[in-house]
């Protein structure tokens, strides 16, 4: 039996602002570090194994304030550019409304909640998904198969691929699921390998 626990990052300034954030680095506000707290608490009685994370500062903050409220600083992290947030190119730092706005909110809305329409200069979800997903199977399926317990905070879209890869979603389907931001989505991997997602 192996867990797999799934963070969003805590608020960021720029969530707050409602600007399109992507690959810009920007850090989580005061609301987002309760929000980790948070996590932290929801996950404290859980054995964690090893962390991963993105390069990006909110989901590397958060995953520090988890750990400290967990009381498990000397886990191991492994942090890569693979869980990265989707790049939304030019878009990165526009305010969303300004920027219907200025393309129409049908045009908005697809970047941002089509599967394989890409914005300007940045990726779709499907992009994230062929860039998340072959690291999870290479770096992180060979560790669940050990029975370790493993937690990844990342990010929206790179968790939403995830999501779609480990509950078999279609493109329509994983369109429709929000993932909030600082609670744990737990999955749960039994002797065969088969996941069974558990509410925490």
């Amino acid at each position: 039996m192996a867990k797999l626990f799934l963070v969003r990052h805590g608020q960021s300034l720029w969530n707050l602002e409602n600007r399109f954030t992507g690959w810009h680095d920007i850090d989580i506000t005061e609301t987002g570090i309760e929000e980790a707290k948070k996590a932290g608490l929801a996950l404290k009685g859980e054995k964690i194994d090893m962390a991963f994370t993105s390069v990006l500062m909110r989901a590397e903050h958060t995953l520090n304030v988890i750990l400290e409220t967990m009381e498990k600083k000397d886990i191991p992290i492994i942090r890569d550019k693979a869980l990265n947030e989707r790049s939304y190119g030019t878009l990165e730092g526009l305010n969303k409304a300004e920027t219907a706005k200025q393309y129409g909110d049908e045009q908005v809305l697809s970047w941002r909640r089509s599967y394989d329409i890409v914005p300007p200069g940045g990726e779709s979800l499907k992009d994230t998904y062929n860039r998340v997903i072959p690291y999870f199977e290479k770096e992180i399926v060979p560790l669940l198969k050990e029975g370790k317990n493993i937690l990844v905070v990342a990010h929206g879209n790179s968790l939403r691929s995830l999501v779609m890869h480990l509950e078999h979603l279609s493109p329509e389907e994983i369109l429709q699921r929000e993932i909030a931001t600082g609670i744990p989505i737990v999955y749960l991997f039994d002797e065969q390998f088969h996941v069974h997602r558990q509410d925490h």
